[in-house]
């Protein structure tokens, strides 16, 4: 299995959303590691033995990733044993001559607590700790958006990532058994707030091994259950209208992008 390596003076996350990207078109598995913060020449020089063992044990050039602001840093790194790819390089010239201005490499600008964004991102993340599950409606006027869905639904995941990764301020509620009686209804709570209302769905399938894994053998894991309440929450979203994802088959980052291009709500991460 081919290693591929992701480096940097900084906290290595570009040069892994790049690296990830790229490597995400080709059907087969690599090996991934992430060395972070390599500021000094001795450490370059430490990484890149490292790279030169991964490549005598398994006779294939590592691929290596990376955004380096460091020159001396980066100049070594460029001169590993593997297949060397600088990020930077291939932007920032062209970008250059076409703004007119020479950039201006800092380290740590991209994520560290002085990116611009940092106090409104730790600001949502709290928020949406604040306001998962129901537990408090008193401040749903502050919310961006609102989550709502059956339990184990991915409400709490997609509210946290949704503030942790864009500084939306993402509340969730659930909708349970309790709720349901004769045909489920909005809340009075949740009335008020219905333009800021999304909702969450699932496949009674995956909804019942989710909830299996947690309460095995349980009303609240049979498949009768499940159905029941995804019947009647599908139901609700469309007497409501009230917008609407299956998120059976996406991931939580997959899920906030479908969020936000289906809402227009705008992203406070830059």
């Amino acid at each position: 299995m081919r290693t591929a390596y992701y480096i940097s003076d900084g906290t290595a996350i570009t040069s892994e959303v790049f690296g990830h990207a790229l490597l995400s078109l080709f059907p087969t598995e690599f090996n991934h590691i992430t060395i972070p913060f390599v500021e000094t020449s001795e450490h370059a020089e430490r990484v890149n033995a490292q790279i030169a063992k991964t490549f005598s044990d398994s006779s294939e050039r590592p691929l290596v990733f990376y955004t380096i602001v460091n020159s001396d840093v980066r100049e070594i790194i460029s001169n590993s044993v593997g297949i060397n790819y600088n990020f930077l390089d291939q932007f920032v010239a062209p970008l250059e001559k076409i703004l007119g201005i020479p950039a201006k490499p800092e380290k740590h600008r991209t994520h560290s607590i002085h990116e611009k964004t940092y106090d409104i991102r730790i600001e949502a993340v709290n928020y949406a700790l604040a306001n998962d599950d129901g537990s408090n409606t008193d401040n749903y006027d502050e919310a961006d958006i609102i989550l709502v869905g059956v339990s184990r639904s991915g409400k709490t995941p997609t509210s946290l990532y949704l503030a942790l990764q864009y500084g939306i301020k993402a509340a969730n509620y659930p909708f349970t058994e309790e709720d349901m009686g004769d045909m489920l209804k909005l809340p009075a709570k949740l009335r008020r707030f219905k333009q800021k209302l999304f909702g969450l769905t699932i496949n009674p399938e995956r909804l019942h091994q989710i909830r299996s894994e947690r309460r095995a053998n349980s009303k609240y894991a049979s498949m009768r259950q499940c159905r029941m309440e995804l019947r009647e929450v599908e139901n609700l979203y469309r007497r409501e209208c009230i917008p609407f994802l299956n998120s059976t088959k996406y991931s939580i980052e997959e899920i906030s992008a479908k969020i936000l291009a289906e809402t227009g709500l705008q992203r406070k991460k830059y």
